[in-house]
């Protein structure tokens, strides 16, 4: 539900200068010597406290909005706000709000008026004019000015509440965006290791045509379960080149509170002593089948002993997978992928492990480096045929950076301008 006093006011541009021409109206029309503008900052378990938005006309410099100062002086008048919101009743009537100890002597020049709408205190309005009295018709074109302040700034705080709803509505559908995506992402690899085992199986069974025509139909339900995955990325691609880019203030919304779920890849990793060998022992299972396939040399380098690292299991064999089936996947026929494990070297006296993924593909430009681990960005890549979302090295980066450990990139490593390096460092146990 919406609260318009329930934390320290920031009223917009637009409310301040609304408040700046009503108080050069009073200086003009009603020759009030100066006006001020104050917002009730209210928080759970205090008193009620004044923020000045304005005073007009200004000759000292005041806090900003958010900062409660103890006392302004304006000429010879001074309000004291300890004593004007020492317990503010919510349901003020119109008259005028004055300490005890001022009524007599500022009664008729200084005017005191909350900013009231359906009985919420939104703020004050003191005007001050030293000449002579208030008149009574004046005093009633006071009112309106404090009518219409109260009534702009209740729409302000209600259009600054509104913006937050939907910045948090925003945020939560891209994040449920983002989990789909990586869902997606993530099942259409062993998909494609699926159709390539299914594809190996054929070849192994020869003449016997009951079992082979199983095998072809678990082949043609991988195939179009590829075939809906890619229509489901062609359609968010499309969603996000339509739509139109809004920059969102994340760090001011907190939305822990309207979230019912996580992102796999946001969670915080439990971190274990882990064999690197283990992890990308099965990886490699259906790696090589998918690398003979497309008839490419898939070379890995493995010292004899390895030390434990500290990772996470699962997030490392989505981490292996992803770049080695990126490898595979941008390298042509005749091609080449390395792998090479047991690197190390100190990084700020910690000691790393490095696995080495080298491939003799297309390679990758300088202009993409800068932003080749960005969600959804594939630049040069997504001029050709090759099938892909962007969302790989992305989910690689992001894994990698929760372990606690680095990926360097090079490229090109070749003479021709091709070939890439990616080379993941993780903490040594």
């Amino acid at each position: 539900m919406f609260s318009a006093t329930a934390s320290i006011p920031d009223p917009s541009q637009d409310f301040i200068a609304l408040c700046h021409s009503q108080a050069r109206l009073l200086a003009t029309a009603l020759q009030a010597d100066w006006s001020a503008v104050y917002l009730t900052s209210e928080e759970e378990g205090k008193a009620v406290n004044l923020i000045p938005v304005l005073i007009y006309p200004l000759r000292e410099t005041i806090e900003r909005p958010g900062e409660q100062p103890t006392q302004l002086r304006e000429g010879k008048q001074e309000i004291n706000l300890s004593n004007l919101s020492k317990g503010l009743p919510t349901n003020l009537d119109r008259s005028l709000i004055i300490p005890e100890n001022e009524r007599v002597e500022a009664k008729d020049y200084q005017i005191v008026l909350p900013l009231v709408y359906q009985e919420t205190v939104l703020g004050v309005l003191v005007t001050y004019r030293e000449a002579y009295p208030w008149q009574p018709e004046e005093f009633n074109q006071v009112q309106q000015i404090a009518d219409t302040l109260a009534i702009a700034c209740l729409l302000d705080q209600r259009g600054e509440w509104y913006e937050r709803q939907l910045q948090r509505q925003q945020l939560k559908q891209q994040q449920e965006r983002d989990r789909l995506d990586d869902l997606f992402h993530q099942v259409r690899n062993p998909l494609t290791a699926l159709k390539v085992f299914g594809k190996l199986l054929l070849k192994r069974l020869g003449g016997d045509e009951q079992s082979s025509s199983i095998v072809k139909n678990i082949v043609q339900e991988g195939e179009h379960l590829q075939d809906l995955i890619k229509d489901f990325e062609s359609y968010e691609n499309s969603l996000i080149n339509e739509e139109e880019v809004i920059t969102l203030n994340t760090e001011s919304v907190d939305i822990s509170d309207n979230l019912s779920f996580s992102l796999p890849a946001s969670q915080s990793l439990t971190l274990t002593e882990v064999d690197v060998w283990d992890i990308l022992e099965t990886v490699l299972i259906s790696a090589e089948s998918i690398a003979e396939n497309k008839g490419i040399n898939l070379r890995v380098d493995k010292p004899k002993h390895l030390e434990p690292i500290l990772g996470n299991s699962s997030s490392l064999r989505e981490v292996f997978s992803n770049l080695i089936d990126n490898s595979i996947k941008y390298t042509p026929s005749s091609g080449k992928v390395t792998i090479k494990l047991g690197l190390s070297k100190i990084i700020d006296d910690k000691k790393y492990q490095g696995i080495l993924i080298e491939d003799t593909g297309y390679g990758i430009p300088l202009e993409d480096k800068e932003h080749i681990f960005e969600r959804h960005y594939r630049g040069i890549q997504s001029k050709n045929d090759i099938s892909g979302s962007g969302l790989g090295l992305a989910i690689v980066k992001e894994f990698i950076t929760k372990m606690g450990g680095l990926i360097e990139l090079f490229s090109p490593i070749l003479d021709n301008n091709r070939g890439a390096r990616f080379i993941v460092w993780l903490v040594s146990n």
